[in-house]
């Protein structure tokens, strides 16, 4: 199976990772969470080559991730913003930063902390169960058949 074919498997990861599958895409998405929304501004805050910079943000765009605004009226320039679809990335974001913060720390802690402005704790991201509260992990879950792969079983598509 080829790369570009991933994201036609009956499989929510294969899908997802046909779009945000790639180290830069990950990066792009991080500094749109932190408010940067100007191609200049991305290139600067990640050292990305302008190329890979707009493959990244047009894919992005494509796939409702992003959304390109225009910003500037005599020359058309353009921001970037997440989308609904985009701001549902982020516990995907928070899940990574917490098992970096976990294994990949060198034993100085965690470079950046997250306070919950509700609350107004720090806090660490978790998973927990929409039904119990309680946190989840990979013993304690079972992956069962859903209507989305029986539906392609039925309809013939490859899977």
């Amino acid at each position: 199976m080829k790369w570009q074919d991933v994201g036609e498997q009956p499989c929510s990861i294969a899908r997802s990772l046909a779009i945000i599958g790639d180290r830069w895409t990950l990066m792009v998405l991080r500094s749109a969470f932190l408010g940067i929304r100007r191609f200049d501004d991305f290139q600067a805050s990640l050292g990305v080559t302008r190329h890979v910079l707009a493959e990244r943000l047009k894919r992005l765009v494509e796939a409702d991730v992003l959304q390109k605004v225009p910003y500037q009226g005599r020359q058309e320039r353009f921001e970037y913003r997440l989308t609904e679809k985009g701001r549902d990335l982020y516990p995907v974001l928070l899940a990574l930063v917490n098992w970096g913060d976990k294994w990949l720390d060198g034993g100085m802690g965690p470079p950046v902390q997250y306070r919950h402005n509700t609350c107004g704790h720090m806090f660490t991201p978790t998973m927990v169960c929409s039904e119990c509260g309680e946190a989840v992990n990979a013993r304690e879950v079972m992956p069962v058949a859903g209507p989305g792969l029986m539906g392609m079983a039925e309809s013939g598509k490859p899977g």
